[in-house]
């Protein structure tokens, strides 16, 4: 045999140990396709949750579960399909309420607020005291909304508004497309920062994009809201990231970053030192973890030309592996043949039921903003 071809073989092999034996679960299912892996929660509720009489649903990314009565947290971006700046619709252009809180069980509307303040609503957090924190994501053409961070109590009141209003950048007091936000154990704030470096695929890509600005960081804050540190740039090196799209917390005080571009979860102490990754969760874009350190990670972005092969739809498997023991399939799409579409957000409930928080990929299939998958 030629010494390319015996390169091969060992190359082959290589990856069939990788798939089979870090990745697969115990039954010996595929974690890429999901095919042979159990569905945990096999009843599917689309266009689950009441809108208010008038509306449609728009897009979103976030929902949350409150830790204080079990209920749902989330919001939809006023019924625009798209998101970001130049749509026709966001929630400057129409300004109704995007938060809401659903009843877990009936889906009825509990709390609905935030009308007038956002641009885009992009990641979603419920404290332990009960407020709910929503970053805006893009800015208004007025440049008067948007690239913020906003925490409200649970009545809606508007208590603490980071970053400068409409002004993206990387100065001591802005931000440049916040993902996501999360409070740690001691009350400190947890910022994901940068949305663009999943589309740099290049090394030049990713030089001219730090050097034109785009972020891609996580950024701590007091629990007052001074600002403490950051760490984090455009790059696939640890500590380095192509989009952050999703930030939560284990029961060991680590957080989990899911860096959506370089397809892989990244794990920091509260001080930003990385301490591991996982890669068998696809290309995520949220990410959730049980009381149990069960992790759940949404795929809504693999595709036919874009981390090819993967499934869209929600992996799980225990913080201590790198090993998917159960899947939730995706809804199928045309133009997405073989791998389906899936929401962006992802939260699961004390029963174990999980709820998705549907994105632009996936908006139309799903048939509103919200599913919910159910245990029988």
């Amino acid at each position: 045999m030629s010494s390319s071809r015996s390169m091969l073989s060992i190359l082959i092999a290589s990856i069939l140990v990788l798939v089979t034996g870090c990745g697969a679960d115990a039954t010996g299912g595929n974690p890429i396709s999901g095919a042979g892996i159990p569905n945990p929660t096999p009843v599917v509720t689309r266009n689950w949750g009441d809108l208010p009489a008038g509306r449609n649903w728009g897009s979103t990314a976030g929902v949350d579960i409150d830790p204080n009565d079990g209920h749902i947290w989330a919001y939809e971006r006023c019924g625009a399909g798209t998101f970001g700046g130049g749509t026709p619709i966001n929630c400057d252009t129409n300004p109704v309420d995007p938060i809401f809180k659903f009843d877990r069980n009936t889906g009825e509307v509990l709390a609905n607020f935030g009308g007038g303040i956002f641009m885009t609503p992009h990641g979603i957090h419920a404290d332990s005291e009960g407020n709910v924190w929503v970053t805006d994501f893009a800015n208004n053409s007025a440049g008067t909304k948007g690239h913020q961070v906003h925490k409200f109590s649970s009545s809606g009141e508007l208590l603490m508004s980071l970053g400068t209003a409409g002004q993206p950048g990387s100065g001591p007091n802005q931000f440049n497309q916040p993902n996501d936000v999360i409070v740690g154990p001691d009350g400190s704030i947890y910022v994901a920062d940068g949305h663009n470096g999943q589309g740099l695929t290049s090394n030049q890509a990713m030089d001219e994009g730090r050097a034109e600005g785009s972020t891609a960081r996580i950024i701590k804050f007091s629990p007052d809201g001074q600002r403490i540190k950051e760490w984090g740039q455009i790059g696939v090196r640890h500590g380095e990231f192509r989009t952050p799209h999703a930030l939560e917390f284990d029961s060991r005080g680590r957080l989990w970053v899911a860096d959506r571009g370089n397809h892989r979860l990244e794990i920091f102490d509260q001080d930003g030192n990385y301490l591991d990754s996982r890669y068998m969760f696809g290309r995520i874009s949220g990410i959730f973890i049980t009381d149990d350190d069960m992790m759940y990670a949404i795929d809504s972005e693999s595709s036919p030309t874009g981390h090819v092969g993967w499934r869209n739809g929600v992996r799980i498997g225990h913080i201590d592996e790198d090993r998917i023991t159960g899947f939730i399939q995706p809804f199928e799409r045309e133009d997405r043949v073989y791998q389906g579409t899936a929401g962006e957000g992802v939260a699961v409930d004390a029963q174990g039921n999980v709820y998705a928080a549907e994105g632009p990929n996936s908006l139309s299939s799903a048939g509103g903003a919200f599913t919910k998958y159910s245990v029988r």
